[in-house]
């Protein structure tokens, strides 16, 4: 199983930016399905968005659209989410995951086998 660590996460104000990277090891990295996932206080763990094993399909929850962009660098094992225009309602601590299975939609939490520990990401107002 690829192992994931996330990294980016951090306190910004209200429009700001931040990006998160998700980097993989001990697995074919390439071979996934990526997702990000975030969980605020008291809330179910929701998809953000997802990305296909070639970067060519990407799919967003419709409260990013617009203002996040996830890619993937399979030459470093590594993977993206630039979050623009933030808003304090994104703040959640943020999760990127592993699936073999296909990006076909909003994807569900189960439907990912591997995750990373979570960044913080905190946008105060």
């Amino acid at each position: 199983q690829v192992q994931l660590v996330e990294s980016g996460g951090g306190l910004v104000q209200a429009g700001g930016s931040l990006r998160l990277s998700c980097a993989a090891s001990g697995g074919m990295f390439s071979s996934y399905s990526m997702g990000w996932f975030r969980q605020a206080p008291g809330k179910e763990r929701e998809f953000v968005a997802g990305i296909s094993w070639s970067g060519g399909t990407l799919y967003y929850a419709h409260f990013v659209v617009g203002r996040f962009t996830i890619s993937r660098d399979n030459a470093k094992n590594t993977m993206y989410l630039q979050m623009n225009s933030l808003k304090p309602e994104d703040t959640a601590v943020y999760y990127c995951a592993a699936t073999d299975r296909k990006i076909t939609g909003t994807m569900a939490a189960p439907d990912f086998a591997s995750w990373g520990q979570g960044t913080q990401v905190t946008v105060s107002s």
